[in-house]
Order: structure tokens, then sequence, then C-alpha cells
């Protein structure tokens, strides 16, 4: 799971997250909906139609920072939700 939701609402119960999959498991002619993102050498496919919110427990401990990579996650969400 990515976590993308804004740190400053660490608050609430839930945190919204993207799944993340591995290649093979996951296919999609959409490269700007479901950007290839490198997770600790490992490379995954993010499925950002299937964001949603879960409860932060049911979340573990963060395994890297993927801010480097933040053009390609902004401009998957940008592709989900659209420009108004």
């Amino acid at each position: 799971m990515l976590d993308v939701q804004n740190d400053f609402l660490d608050g609430l119960e839930t945190r919204v997250v993207v799944p993340l999959w591995n290649p093979t498991a996951f296919r999609s002619g959409l490269r700007n909906l479901n950007p290839t993102l490198s997770v600790d050498g490992k490379h995954v496919i993010m499925d950002s139609a299937s964001i949603g919110a879960v409860p932060v427990g049911d979340l573990r401990r963060p395994v890297t920072n993927v801010a480097t990579q933040q053009l390609d996650i902004v401009n998957a969400l940008d592709t989900l939700f659209g420009s108004y």
C-alpha cells in the first residue's frame, strides 16, 4: 500500500492508500493512471483506481519513502480525479 494522505491529517482514524502490485500480477495500458514505481529496488505498479481508506491500525510501519517519485504519483492521482 502507498499512503497518499497528507500528514497534516494524522489525527484521523483512517489513511488514504493506493494498492501496489507486482508487475506480473497487474497489467494496465494506462501508464499515466498506473505508473511503475520503485520500492526498495523492486518495481511495483500503482493501482490508482483502487484508492481507498483503511483504518490506521491495519497499516504496518513504512517500508520506504517514495518522495523522489512524487511527480509520477501526483500525475496518476490527477489522471484519476481529472482537473476542475
